[in-house]
């Protein structure tokens, strides 16, 4: 029994250990820079000149997209939330939509139609008659652009906390308040809003996490942020070093920016009874707050979903013959192919480490090694890539390094030269997804039972194949259902890590859209879409259950 309970301590760790190796990778070659053989002078002439500018859009880009991404999200919470809003049980769904878009799908699209030669601009010079350039108009080629459609596609981060969060606030604090005289906006502004301020300082969070990692948008709108420095360092100059140096800072940034979340509400504290939203005080809108809240709401979701999805309809139905190629059918089995191997590993890795918790006495400790295997989700995919590549390099070079020592034939690049290295990063990226999952249906699992199973004579390894397993199944189910779905849709580490004549859907998306052929590629954008449409269902239906 002890060894048994060994083994699985021991596969716990080693598989942490594994997880956490890129992250540790990543400062050990920033730091040192010895195992690669790289010198300084690039990162110092970087440094030097264009770092500064970089650094300087990174946090514009993350603190615009996170104020946007606020002011988009936090009211439509609280009118979905405390308001009887026209066609609310279509609302409430429709406002999270916009989370399947990819940002640079979004910006492409916009960037068209407000071109000087989109359908916009035409329309406005043939109806006042002007000339090109004899007037003023926004160009979204900026940062502010890209800080714009950024915020129309993350800030249902910010809308599904805060939502959550005032369907959860006491209703006789809201009885309070109306007996105060409080209007609907002193409600909000004095007791809702202070109450839900942990809730939307998360989302706020992810939604800074998702701006500092973005590639496929900067990239598209010539924005060049730190995310884009690691991308043309390494391929661009060839410097992995260099790029490793540019990924610590922005692992520190992350750090930063998770501690400040937490620091933020380190004194919070919420003692209330649930509110429903469907109960009758909530506020009843007539006139014209009526439909300013309407627009209000389905102006978010047209412009972050609908606009865009239309056009890409469009796109599909009049280049149907040539997009259902059979590039598009391979890049979707590449895709299919890397989704599963995936969602494989990261449900055996979420299964071992949980168990692992289950079995042990010590929580503290037990807890650890979930802890650091969900460490990869934090870290933007760029960054990931990086370390990823320093490690799988390594293990490469010692590789063949033995071969060598003993005259074998030398086997190349077999880890950083295949699929292993896509695969790793996306297991590394997106266990937490499964190890979340998998805790949340274990932990309603009765101790009793175990108890029960030990009296019967089980062992640990039938325990949990007779007991924990079965109970649990659909959680892996689910699990490994958003796992392929993430993976389907990432893209950074994707772009970096493929083997060489390599693509996925998401690569295949991107490449056409960075060349302004977004038309040939609507097709596998609609699939992409509509895949990561099944999350987001799957959470406001949990959201509904649970209120």
């Amino acid at each position: 029994m002890k060894e048994r309970f060994l083994l699985w301590k021991t596969s716990s760790w080693g598989l942490t250990l594994l997880l956490v190796l890129p992250i540790l990778a990543i400062f050990y070659t920033a730091l040192f820079n010895t195992s690669l053989g790289k010198t300084d002078d690039l990162f110092a002439h970087l440094f030097a000149t264009v770092l500064p500018t970089y650094t300087y859009n990174t946090v514009v880009l993350v603190a615009g997209t996170m104020l946007l991404s606020a002011i988009f999200g936090v009211p439509a919470a609280w009118f979905m939330a405390m308001c009887k809003v026209p066609g609310e049980k279509v609302l409430q769904w429709a406002l999270v939509l916009p989370l399947a878009m990819p940002g640079y799908i979004v910006g492409y699209i916009y960037t068209d139609w407000f071109d000087v030669a989109g359908p916009i601009q035409i329309l406005l010079r043939d109806l006042t008659g002007w000339q090109v350039r004899a007037y003023w108009f926004p160009d979204l080629r900026t940062l502010a652009g890209a800080i714009t459609i950024l915020a129309l596609v993350l800030y249902p981060y910010v809308y599904l906390l805060a939502r959550a969060a005032f369907m959860e606030q006491s209703s006789s604090l809201l009885h309070s308040a109306r007996l105060l005289k409080c209007t609907p906006w002193q409600s909000f502004r004095r007791v809702s809003l202070p109450l839900a301020r942990p809730a939307i300082a998360v989302g706020l969070s992810l939604v800074a996490m998702e701006a500092l990692g973005d590639y496929g948008t900067m990239n598209y709108f010539a924005v060049r942020t730190l995310t884009t420095a690691v991308y043309d360092t390494w391929l661009g100059y060839s410097n992995l070093t260099a790029a490793a140096k540019i990924s610590a800072i922005m692992l520190l940034v992350v750090v930063l920016l998770l501690s400040l979340e937490r620091y933020s509400r380190r004194k919070q504290k919420r003692f209330q009874t649930q509110f429903s939203s469907h109960e009758d005080n909530r506020y009843t809108l007539t006139g014209g707050k009526k439909w300013l809240v309407s627009f209000w709401c389905w102006g978010l979701v047209c412009a972050g979903f609908l606009f865009p999805i239309i056009q890409l309809g469009d796109y599909a139905k009049r280049y149907f013959s040539r997009s259902w190629s059979t590039e598009f059918t391979t890049y979707a089995i590449n895709s299919l192919y890397v989704s599963f191997s995936v969602a494989i590993t990261a449900v055996c890795v979420a299964l071992v480490v949980n168990f692992y918790r289950r079995l042990s006495n010590d929580s503290n400790n037990s807890a650890l090694p979930m802890r650091l295997a969900s460490l990869g989700y934090a870290v933007p995919g760029t960054v990931l890539a990086i370390g990823i590549m320093v490690a799988v390099l390594t293990l490469d070079h010692s590789v063949n390094d033995i071969a060598k020592l003993m005259d074998w034939r030398r086997p190349g690049l077999i880890f950083s030269g295949t699929m292993f290295a896509l695969v790793f990063a996306l297991t590394v990226r997106f266990s937490a997804v499964a190890i979340g999952s998998i805790e949340s249906g274990l932990s309603k699992v009765s101790p009793s039972l175990d108890m029960a199973a030990r009296t019967m004579g089980c062992n640990t390894n039938q325990m949990l194949r007779r007991v924990h397993l079965p109970l649990v199944s659909r959680g892996a189910l689910i699990a490994g259902l958003l796992v392929f779905i993430e993976s389907m849709k990432e893209l950074n580490a994707s772009l970096l890590l493929r083997p060489f004549n390599f693509e996925t859907l998401a690569t295949y998306v991107y490449n056409f859209a960075s060349d302004e052929q977004l038309e040939m590629a609507a097709l596998p954008a609609i699939l992409l879409i509509l895949v990561g449409l099944i999350p987001l269902i799957l959470v406001n239906r949990s959201l509904e259950k649970a209120h």
